[in-house]
């Protein structure tokens, strides 16, 4: 092969090299173009959805309300109900103070009010007014921390970001059902029952123990006597 034929093959390779990467781009420019018109109407079903739920949440939170209504009439008729709820709680545990535990001793009402558009989210109101001090150490025997943050600096303090992950944890999780928290078993309790236990299961394995040696004591008489 001459050298000008090898110039003219290596300039048709270069050439359909270059169109092939023309097509390439122009494919890919075409199917990122595609790619945007699919997320465009994936984006307007999410919208879509999330008007729908929101039509949902709203219906629901209407047919709730008498319900929550009922529950707080109920809760009233327990003492220290919020404050032994709040106080087995791990996270809000974790804020309460002394001074803070003994004000929760006069919390007699919590409710949580979402607004009605929901989107501009939702109001904690906490009535606070005086209970008999006579059945305070049920909650006050649970505390498990010495001096945590102040749990009361959340109504105040809007600069403090935790403040809003406590306020959506009274929301979301103890709202629903505080319940689950006031029926939390005091872990002094178990720990006493425990004792308990292990003191009865010694004390039966003693028995157990001199029971055995008075029956080798016995047959040893008895055969000393029949000799």
């Amino acid at each position: 092969m001459s050298a000008s034929a090898a110039k003219v093959s290596k300039k048709e390779l270069n050439s359909n090299h270059d169109g092939a990467d023309e097509t390439s781009e122009k494919e890919q420019q075409e199917a990122i173009e595609h790619i945007d018109e699919v997320q465009n109407e994936i984006d307007r079903l999410n919208e879509q959805a999330s008007e729908e739920i929101l039509k949902v949440e709203q219906k629901y939170n209407k047919l709730r309300q008498p319900f929550f209504q009922k529950r707080s009439e109920l809760i009233a008729k327990i003492p220290n109900f919020w404050v032994t709820t709040f106080v087995n709680h791990p996270q809000v545990s974790a804020l309460l103070g002394e001074e803070d535990e003994e004000a929760l001793h006069y919390l007699s009402r919590v409710e949580v009010t979402e607004f009605e558009d929901i989107k501009s989210g939702y109001r904690i109101d906490f009535d606070l007014t005086k209970r008999s001090s006579q059945t305070q150490n049920k909650a006050g025997r649970k505390r498990q921390h010495e001096e945590p943050e102040s749990f009361f600096t959340w109504f105040t303090d809007h600069a403090d970001a935790g403040a809003d992950e406590l306020g959506e944890v009274i929301k979301d999780d103890i709202w629903p059902n505080p319940l689950q928290y006031y029926l939390v078993p005091d872990m002094d309790d178990e720990e006493g029952e425990g004792e308990d236990d292990e003191e009865d299961e010694e004390g039966l394995e003693d028995i157990d123990e001199e029971g055995d040696e008075d029956g080798e004591e016995d047959e040893e008489d008895d055969g000393e006597d029949g000799e």
